[in-house]
């Protein structure tokens, strides 16, 4: 009987092991950002091409997302020369460096861009909504959030279309099998 119960003991375990949650996040990234080829809401949607890494280990990370054609009041967007622009679709996949991928759902976001600074801060929230390998059973939300600045413009400087980004990504992932390939960040 204590064979028994002793082996169920150490199958619940080992179980969990398999599970882990890695609970809270912290990955950084870089990369470019341009308009896409794709349309969201009939109109052209911005992509980011970016690469990191950090708790899920080394990272592959696209986006695409769409913003609204208008500037909006924004209580964290302030001062005479910046602007607002709220996030109204997108989604991103993560893509580990063992080929496991990670789907996102835009669920919120904004760009505060600052003529003045010649920078936008820009922030899209996602929630998990699939996976493959040891991120099939994940969930939970997680923030990129992002500097980008110009690097060329179209025709005049106020024309920018391509951009280097920077930045990280911050949340709370649960259902991650244990990977022994995983490194932390920082």
């Amino acid at each position: 009987m204590k064979h028994i119960a002793t082996v169920t003991m150490i199958l619940i375990f080992g179980v969990v092991g398999i599970y882990a949650d890695p609970g809270p996040i912290n990955m950084t990234l870089s990369g470019t950002a341009a308009r896409s080829t794709i349309s969201l809401q009939d109109s052209p949607a911005g992509e980011y091409h970016l690469d990191g890494n950090g708790t899920l280990g080394p990272f592959t990370f696209r986006v695409v997302s769409k913003n609204m054609a208008s500037p909006q009041m924004s209580t964290t967007c302030l001062g005479p020369t910046k602007v607002y622009f709220s996030i109204v679709a997108g989604a991103g996949v993560f893509r580990s460096q063992d080929g496991d991928l990670l789907k996102l759902s835009l669920t919120e976001g904004g760009d505060c861009i600052d003529f003045a600074a010649g920078a936008a801060l820009c922030t899209r929230v996602f929630q998990i909504i699939g996976g493959t390998g040891r991120l099939t059973n994940a969930s939970g939300t997680v923030t990129l959030t992002m500097t980008v600045v110009p690097v060329l413009a179209d025709g005049s400087p106020t024309n920018p279309v391509f951009f280097a980004v920077t930045g990280d990504v911050r949340g709370n992932v649960s259902g991650v099998a244990a990977d022994q390939g995983s490194q932390d960040g920082q």
